[in-house]
């Protein structure tokens, strides 16, 4: 009997080093829970090409937008534990909507396998051009001024820049009209055509039309000023104690062979680290912060407990 056990070890060493020397043999794809154009969309994309050029099989970007995440979430959820469906999930997806929505028919901490951090970054506080405030003391003075007449839009119910205007409107003692977008690059073109007023949305897609000068740029919803844009006030320089920062990670369904999940950690660890892809995320906001499994998990943990109290705070539920 103790033969048979050690042979059986043995075999099931053999069979999850294979399991990680053969990954991948077929396209993977990587599901993108929001729709093509933002932050997560972008993170995906580079993923893809440096890791299709790496193993030399095909790796497509499927965005599944919807429900704050949930529906592309969900499907990852549900997919084969075997390395070829992964996740790029939010702070939204992740960490918040299981205190927000009251029907989610999954457990991300029981269905989701965390692989790796990818980037932290802030929300940017911006403005349409035609909103007479330059500064955060400016902008809360005219919109106690307008009390419920300003709209301001997010890349869905429930995401972290839907939230960050929540703790805005709590803190400064003010109301607003919320209009959901299914990402951020809807919420910027709905301000480049004057359809709504006010935006706390991913720096990585709005800085660049904050430089060009269509939207204004008032604050960094950081605790520290970042260093993309280090003359750019926070958010808790006028509110203290505000603070919402954003991140994006990569995700497997819970299940997948732990040697597969390392060995993509570890591909992200190289992307993330080259020259170009470090410069072309800070370009954006973000800061590069790849990690193991274990260390992403128990980020994730105290994210939860954070993220959980603000929605509890803000007492918005979402059936």
């Amino acid at each position: 009997m103790r033969a048979l056990l050690a042979f059986a070890a043995f075999l099931s060493v053999v069979t999850l080093a294979h399991a990680q020397e053969s990954w991948p043999q077929r396209p993977v794809t990587i599901v993108v829970p929001f729709a093509a154009g933002g932050s997560a969309d972008l993170l995906a994309r580079i993923l893809q090409q440096h890791m299709q050029a790496k193993f030399g099989v095909p790796f497509t970007v499927e965005n599944k937008s919807g429900a704050g995440g949930s529906i592309g979430t969900g499907f990852v959820a549900k997919a084969p534990p075997d390395g070829y469906t992964l996740l790029v999930g939010t702070v939204s997806s992740i960490a918040i909507n299981a205190f927000l929505y009251t029907k989610l028919n999954f457990d991300v901490t029981r269905d989701i396998q965390p692989v790796s951090l990818l980037v932290r970054f802030p929300n940017l506080l911006i403005v349409n051009p035609k909103i007479p405030a330059k500064t955060v003391p400016e902008l809360i003075a005219y919109l106690k001024a307008n009390e419920g007449k300003i709209n301001y839009g997010s890349s869905g119910n429930g995401t972290s820049s839907h939230l960050s205007a929540v703790m805005f409107e709590l803190a400064t003692k003010t109301k607003m009209t919320h209009i959901p977008f299914r990402s951020t690059a809807e919420v910027v073109n709905s301000m480049l055509g004057g359809n709504i007023d006010l935006a706390i949305d991913s720096m990585t897609t709005v800085w660049p039309f904050a430089t060009a000068g269509n939207v204004r740029a008032l604050a960094v919803t950081t605790p520290q000023r970042s260093a993309t844009a280090p003359d750019l006030p926070t958010i808790s320089e006028t509110l203290a104690g505000y603070e919402a920062t954003a991140w994006q990670g990569l995700f497997a369904p819970a299940g997948t062979p732990r040697p597969i999940v390392e060995k993509i950690a570890a591909e992200v660890k190289r992307v993330w680290e080259l020259p170009d892809v470090i410069s072309q995320l800070k370009n954006v906001g973000a800061e590069p912060t790849p990690s193991t499994p274990d260390e992403f998990t128990a980020y994730i943990a105290a994210e939860r407990g954070r993220w959980g109290e603000v929605v509890k705070a803000s007492g918005v539920k979402i059936d």
